[in-house]
């Protein structure tokens, strides 16, 4: 790829990340369609769950993500009780998701953010100044998914070394298995040429002895 392909490509998702914009919408929770906050970068939702993970974790919450063959909420992350006070000195359920945008877009994810209070959608009882410090907090989470997505390249080149290596290792092992087997060819070979003098040497003296009781024949006669 060239140079200037690849300073393009930069630009745009950095431009793409910069002006990245939190956005409100709805999305299916607990059995019903619920009040959420919601926000795309151009990047995997490995990279994405891991980076909203880790802010709350760092500040003292965390979270249980729902499982389960058949639970209809199942990807859905429940930091249970927490305090993220970027947005609010109250204790509330923060409940995130991650999800690939779309299909045919890989790289790109949508974070989605519900707010409950006992049990409540809490975004009801919002004044316009705290719902724009959601906004804020997830637009915020930029560096985080940069820095996220860093260590999974750096993990999955890791592999890529520890895969190629393990090849490498393979190969020289076999190298070894194969000198072996070669160092013990040639110890037979040598051991081989060695028997087959040793034959000659006795198919001679036997010969020998036989010439000798061949004359023994003729002189008697």
């Amino acid at each position: 790829m060239k140079k200037g392909t690849l300073f393009l490509l930069f630009l745009s998702i950095f431009f793409s990340v910069v002006n990245a914009q939190a956005y409100e919408t709805t999305i299916d929770y607990s059995k019903k369609k619920q009040n959420a906050y919601a926000i795309d970068y151009p990047y995997s939702t490995d990279a994405l769950q891991n980076a909203i993970v880790s802010r709350m974790e760092k500040m003292g919450n965390k979270g249980k993500e729902e499982k389960g063959l058949f639970n209809k909420d199942k990807g859905f992350i429940v930091f249970k009780s927490a305090y993220v006070n970027d947005i609010s000195s109250d204790a509330m359920d923060y409940i995130v998701k991650v999800e690939q945008k779309s299909r045919k877009d890989k790289n790109t994810s949508v974070l989605y953010m519900i707010l409950n209070k006992n049990g409540e959608d809490a975004s009801s009882g919002l004044d316009p100044m705290e719902v724009e410090r959601i906004k804020e907090f997830l637009q915020s989470l930029q560096p985080d998914v940069v820095a996220a997505d860093l260590e999974l390249q750096i993990k999955a080149q890791e592999d890529v070394v520890a895969k190629a290596e393990k090849k490498l290792k393979n190969l020289k092992d076999d190298q070894d298995s194969m000198e072996k087997k070669i160092k013990n060819l040639q110890d037979d070979l040598k051991k081989n040429a060695k028997d087959q003098e040793n034959a000659q040497k006795d198919i001679d003296n036997q010969k020998s002895a036989l010439d000798a009781l061949k004359a023994k024949r003729t002189s008697n006669n």
